[in-house]
């Protein structure tokens, strides 16, 4: 099959009469196939059962300071996973904040601390102001997105670009506006482009000028020790770039193992200047009495170090790179050359991005479903649901078995075609 394009309409309209042949083949097998999650498969989570044993019950569970771990207290973490997640994340130990097993808890907890009592330096609560907007980098993830629409926090779409967002716009933007008071970032094999942020970008984000003194950077480094590459890209540390640039407080730092070990009883982090993390302990202090000390020390003494970590992420790499290898095998042998979509080749993280004609995401997702494939649906990747090109459809390889993946990305590539030819023939009517 060659570029539609050069195909006359005959060409085309047989053409539409072999796949959907083809299509109506699919149907009739009554598929039911899942693609709409990033969910880690059995045999990645069967990684992290050993973690379940590591303590003893007649060793006295207590951290490095002599806390006692089956009591009250420990506020922000315990000495050890501090130290854990502080060489993970490249930052200090004084810098970092242990929360619960969900990283998205504490980033809507973060948002929510600043629509009631603002941030540390800021003026005001947010909620008091008129009005108070954040730039969303996209394609990106819809999580981020609800949880600004939860609080009434109006998006503003920023193309993403090969090396991260656009920053000629996200200066602009943020240099005339003051109720912009924040950037969400998956600067680490992002969600779902797998991009990652150049120095460049690091750089610009630390050093921008912007209105609202309490701007604030939502760093989701969520993938950052998931490699599928002996070569793994490497991340400029955003919380170093900023101290270099005169801004120590504009970054909000968060991670989690949650695909690490165990996504429902994982370990999530929060790091952030000094001077940030006082201003939230206070707050939290009232929150809570503290997080889950026992499923810290367990993590810690599972992994031992950072080195461990990195250990334990090749095994999960040996599981899901055949995944992500038979999807873009199957993308490049089913839609290359045709010049009807295209896609990045990430170098870890979760996702693949699939770009399909303009105006055709929907369709193609719609199509896929009712041959029984269920994908993320069109939209989803951009705030409000809304892609302004309907072109985006996020793939998600990592829980189906290789067998069932194999067939749902070649129903995808046929639905992709399907739509696409379709379209070309509506448009020469």
């Amino acid at each position: 099959m060659s570029d539609l394009e050069a195909k006359s309409i005959n060409d085309l309209q047989q053409l539409e009469q072999s796949l959907q042949a083809r299509y109506e083949a699919y149907q009739s097998r009554r598929l039911r196939l899942d693609m709409s999650r990033g969910k880690p498969c059995p045999e990645q989570l069967d990684l992290s059962m050993g973690m379940l044993d590591v303590l003893r019950p007649d060793e006295a569970l207590r951290a490095a300071d002599g806390t006692d771990l089956r009591n009250y207290g420990g506020l922000d973490g315990i000495p050890e996973a501090k130290t854990l997640f502080a060489s993970i994340l490249g930052v200090q130990t004084g810098e970092i904040l242990i929360g619960g097993n969900s990283s998205l808890n504490m980033m809507h907890d973060t948002i929510s601390r600043a629509m009631l009592h603002g941030v540390a330096g800021g003026e005001v609560p947010w909620s008091k102001l008129p009005s108070v907007k954040f730039l969303c980098p996209s394609p990106g993830y819809d999580r981020h997105f609800a949880i600004c629409e939860l609080f009434g926090i109006e998006m503003i779409v920023v193309d993403m670009r090969q090396d991260g967002p656009d920053l000629d716009r996200v200066e602009e933007l943020v240099r005339g506006d003051e109720s912009i008071k924040g950037i969400w970032c998956v600067p680490k094999y992002s969600n779902p482009d797998g991009i990652t942020y150049s120095d460049e970008v690091v750089d610009r984000l630390a050093r921008m000028v912007t209105q609202a003194s309490d701007f604030r950077i939502f760093w989701d480094d969520a993938y950052t020790v998931h490699h599928l590459s002996d070569t793994p890209d490497r991340l400029k540390p955003i919380l170093e770039a900023c101290r270099a640039a005169g801004h120590p407080d504009r970054p909000f730092i968060f991670s989690s193992t949650s695909k690490i070990s165990f996504p429902g009883a994982g370990v999530a982090v929060m790091a952030a200047s000094e001077h940030n993390l006082s201003f939230i302990r206070k707050q939290l202090s009232v929150q809570t009495i503290g997080p889950d000390k026992i499923n810290q020390l367990r993590h810690v003494r599972f992994f031992g170090s950072v080195d461990g970590v990195h250990a334990h992420m090749e095994k999960h790499a040996a599981i899901i790179k055949p995944k992500f290898e038979a999807v873009l095998d199957i993308l490049e042998s089913e839609l290359g050359g045709l010049g009807i979509a295209s896609w990045n080749k990430p170098n870890g993280g979760y996702f693949i991005s699939l770009n399909t004609p303009d105006g055709c995401a929907k369709e193609v997702v719609r199509l896929a479903a009712d041959a029984g494939v269920t994908l993320t649906g069109a939209g989803a990747t951009y705030p409000y649901g809304h892609d302004p090109r309907d072109r985006n459809i996020r793939i998600a390889p990592t829980l189906p078995p290789l067998g069932e993946l194999r067939t749902a990305i070649e129903v995808l590539a046929l639905c992709v075609q399907l739509a696409s030819v379709r379209k070309r023939l509506a448009g020469s009517q």
